[in-house]
């Protein structure tokens, strides 16, 4: 059998935290060959976003053909997509190919510090091209708000609520599937999201079923969150992919 592949097209963290530097971690981690396409280019830590700079949509274009071209790809994830034209420019060659991996939409927002990473009018490009075509979407709480409601499959995260458990929702055609992990009390929870969301990706492309893939990707952020107890940076640390089980 082949190696499992998965591609993800996101955002580059210089913290390592988050982003392309996470997901790639991820893919490692859950055992599936990693590829990337690059969206934007951040400067931050674990303190802040210091500043974004936009990959241009055909340069997003050519990386997605170059993959495409020559590497098969199992599933992918889209993050960070900062604007109505990388939206297009992803849904473009998707659209065009005779047989699309499954896709899992990370509508990647807020930064873990508030920061705004899209344009509001990139919400309209998501809603309108890019969720039909995604197997699942994984919105966090605030996200939700913003987006309304959603038919496409849909996994609600709980990170941003309260009380001593995180409540996560699968949402598919009506029927509705909870998970409730112990909360974390810990301020190293930098990458969760896309971590979960690389995971959940990475099991898709092994030959998950989506509520399988769900679960097993949540229990696992939640192992690494449990895990991260050694702090890097002065803010939100990151989930030591790899490195902590919990």
């Amino acid at each position: 059998m082949r190696v499992r592949t998965a591609l993800t097209v996101a955002g580059s963290d210089s913290g390592g935290g988050a982003g392309i530097q996470a997901d790639l971690k991820t893919f490692l981690d859950r055992g599936v060959f990693g590829m990337s396409v690059v969206t934007a280019i951040t400067a931050q830590n674990t303190t802040a976003v210091r500043a974004v700079s936009l990959v241009g949509p055909d340069m997003v274009r050519e990386q997605l053909r170059a993959v495409f071209d020559d590497l098969p790809v199992d599933a992918m994830k889209t993050g960070m997509l900062a604007d109505a034209a990388t939206v297009d420019a992803v849904c473009d060659v998707l659209e065009a190919l005779s047989h699309r991996p499954m896709l899992v939409v990370d509508p990647v927002m807020l930064a873990k510090d508030g920061s705004a990473l899209y344009d509001p009018k990139a919400l309209d490009a998501l809603k309108s091209r890019l969720f039909p075509l995604a197997t699942l979407v994984t919105p966090n709480i605030p996200e939700a708000k913003a987006l309304g409601v959603l038919t496409v499959p849909t996994l609600l995260k709980g990170g941003h609520g309260s009380g001593p458990f995180v409540s996560d929702e699968l949402r598919v055609g009506g029927k509705s599937r909870r998970w409730h992990h112990p909360r974390t009390d810990t301020k190293n929870t930098h990458g969760t999201g896309c971590t979960l969301s690389a995971a959940i990706t990475a099991e898709l492309a092994k030959g998950e079923a989506l509520e399988t893939a769900c679960a097993t990707s949540l229990n696992y952020v939640a192992a690494l969150v449990r895990g991260a107890t050694e702090s890097l940076g002065s803010g939100h640390g990151p989930l030591l992919h790899g490195l902590r089980k919990g």
